[in-house]
């Protein structure tokens, strides 16, 4: 399972110095609201994901809604290291 501490560095590394991991709270507006966060960065976070994890993510399965904010990303991968 992947935990949100680990979810807060992904996308730390992913989105540059200027997001550091204690800004993401389970609130924070992801995409549409950080500029930084286009598709190359949305393929670069499942991408790690799946490395770090060993999980497979389905591309039909993800959406512009699993990515709206911290909490929704998070809960969304939590199912998905649940049905790994």
């Amino acid at each position: 399972m992947i935990s949100r501490d680990t979810l807060r560095q992904i996308l730390s590394a992913q989105l540059g110095a200027a997001y550091p991991p204690n800004s993401f709270s389970d609130d924070t507006p992801l995409l549409g609201s950080i500029a930084e966060l286009d598709s190359m960065a949305v393929v670069g976070i499942l991408a790690a994901i799946e490395d770090e994890h060993g999980i497979a993510i389905p591309d039909d399965e993800v959406s512009a809604d699993v990515f709206s904010t911290f909490a929704t990303l998070a809960e969304f991968l939590e199912a998905q290291c649940g049905q790994a």
